[in-house]
């Protein structure tokens, strides 16, 4: 088999990052090639270090990297995009927060590259830098991260029984993967109720490419109950819940 080269090149967005050591920084990255991977950025956190303004976390980078025995090493960084935006503004870096977050938590170290994935991530930092609909960004991110991570809801027939889903209440159950029909719903345990408003616009983003999704105008009161009910799902499915719509909350007031 032949030997990997010591030194190789990535495109990734940083996820987080934490200190180590005096002046060094312990990257998590997510790489169009390889997936997710940690990375060591020495001097990272030295005054004068040119590295440590392209490695906040939500930057869209290349990177060249040396392989070690522990991690791989930051030699080289340029910055892509910084989306800017994000920054500047407290609601977007909270929701560009929750969608590093997702990932992270969803995906394992050097498990392989996605390179849909990741193109969703960036469009979605850029949609969140761009547009005002920030209810739409986020709700077709969360349903295209699902189909890309192989946990698509069945929504437009019963997960129980497989009867065509028709237009009445239904309930949602996260361990069968989708919706339940009413004949089905009496005898399960651990359902939630779906109202027919709430399964129109899941079924409306999980179809439709971005363009048509966003057209989408949500009232608020629906707003909440389908966050409520991703939410829910996602925390099933993590086996504990995500720390950034608690942040989103409290900023929001």
């Amino acid at each position: 088999m032949p030997e990997q080269p010591r030194s190789f090149r990535v495109e990734a967005v940083v996820l987080r990052h934490a200190d180590w050591g005096e002046a060094d920084r312990i990257l998590t990255l997510y790489t169009r090639e390889q997936g997710k991977l940690r990375a060591l950025a020495k001097g990272a956190r030295k005054i004068r270090s040119h590295k440590a303004g392209h490695l906040e976390p939500f930057t869209h980078i290349t990177l060249q990297l040396a392989r070690s025995r522990d991690m791989a090493i930051v030699t080289q960084v340029e910055t892509l995009d910084p989306y800017l935006p994000l920054r500047d503004d407290l609601t977007r870096t909270g929701y560009a927060s929750y969608v590093l977050e997702l990932l992270d938590r969803f995906t394992y170290d050097q498990e392989g590259g996605n390179p849909a994935l990741f193109r969703l991530v960036t469009d979605t930092l850029e949609r969140l830098c761009s547009t005002a609909e920030i209810w739409a960004v986020v709700r077709f991110y969360e349903m295209r991260l699902l189909d890309y991570l192989g946990f698509r809801p069945r929504l437009f027939e019963c997960a129980n029984c497989g009867a065509e889903i028709t237009a009445v209440d239904q309930f949602f159950s996260p361990s069968a993967g989708g919706v339940i029909c009413p004949s089905c719903g009496g005898g399960l345990p651990g359902l939630w109720p779906v109202s027919v408003d709430i399964l129109k616009y899941l079924r409306h983003f999980q179809r439709s490419n971005y363009d048509v999704a966003a057209r989408a105008r949500v009232a608020p009161p629906l707003q909440r109950e389908v966050e409520t009910l991703m939410q829910a799902y996602f925390t099933y499915l993590l086996e504990r819940g995500l720390n950034t719509p608690g942040f989103i909350k409290r900023i929001a007031g």
